[in-house]
C-alpha cells in the first residue's frame, strides 16, 4: 500500500475518532447534568416525604380532636 492510500484511508478515520471523542464527551456532560438533576429530584422526594409525614400526623390530630369536640357536644358537655 502507498502513502497516498494509506493517507487516504487514515484520514477518514482520524475524522471518525475525532466525532466519536467529541460525542462521547457531550454524552458524558449530559449524564453528569442528569445525575445532578437525579440527586436534586431525591432531595425534592425526602423533603416531600417528610412534610407528608408531618401532615398525616397532623390530620390525625385534628381528627382525633374534632372526634373528641363531637362527643363532648353529643354528650351535652359544651367545651
Amino acid at each position: 500500500m502507498d502513502d497516498d492510500a494509506l493517507d487516504d484511508l487514515v484520514r477518514p478515520l482520524t475524522a471518525l475518532v475525532v466525532k466519536i471523542d467529541e460525542r462521547d464527551s457531550h454524552m458524558v456532560e449530559r449524564l453528569e447534568a442528569l445525575q445532578t438533576m437525579i440527586e436534586a429530584q431525591h432531595a425534592w422526594n425526602n423533603e416531600q416525604r417528610a412534610i407528608n409525614t408531618r401532615l398525616t400526623v397532623a390530620v390525625e390530630r385534628l381528627e382525633t380532636l374534632m372526634r373528641e369536640v363531637f362527643q363532648q357536644r353529643h354528650n351535652g358537655h359544651e367545651a
